[in-house]
């Protein structure tokens, strides 16, 4: 879990991962005309909301830095209190299939018990997520279609997920 000071010192390694995630074709909010600085200013902006104590931020790293991240958005309206959202959940394609993706959603569901939070939601358009998250024990809850763009257009369905934590 980053610290306000580490999200803002993991822009630049952090900007690599959802750059190479867009052109890797994944539906994470972005076209395939994302360039560095807007990816940057998104990142700025994550980092301010953990300093706001609105979102919690985690990463997995090896020897070359950053390979993955995912956020839980915290804050939440006074009747959910309970709840945190599990949102862009991003693995760099040089670690892919190698349990990074398990690893932080362990991370983000020990996290979330650590901030008081008995339920988290997901939304997704990726298969290969909808695998992950089904092992991890989310249950699937149904299917929006054209709910999104791909990076390099077209539409998209979204997948939602829950899971209720002990």
């Amino acid at each position: 879990m980053l610290s306000a000071a580490d999200a803002r010192a993991a822009v630049p390694e952090l900007t690599d991962v959802l750059l190479d995630c867009v052109a890797g074709g994944a539906s994470v909010s972005f076209m395939a005309s994302l360039d560095r600085a807007t990816a940057e200013g998104f990142w700025r902006n994550v980092a301010l909301e953990v300093e706001q104590g609105s979102r919690i931020l985690l990463v997995a790293e090896d020897g070359e830095g950053v390979l993955g991240t995912v956020q839980l958005v915290v804050a939440q309206p006074p009747n959910q209190p309970h709840r945190a959202d599990l949102s862009k959940m991003l693995v760099h394609r040089r670690a892919r299939r190698r349990g990074v993706g398990a690893a932080l959603m362990k991370a983000a569901e020990d996290a979330a018990r650590a901030a008081g939070k008995t339920l988290l939601v997901l939304d997704t358009a990726s298969p290969d997520a909808e695998r992950l998250y089904a092992r991890a024990g989310w249950v699937k809850v149904g299917v929006i279609p054209n709910y999104a763009l791909w990076p390099q257009g077209g539409f998209c369905d979204t997948t939602y997920f829950y899971k209720a934590l002990e």
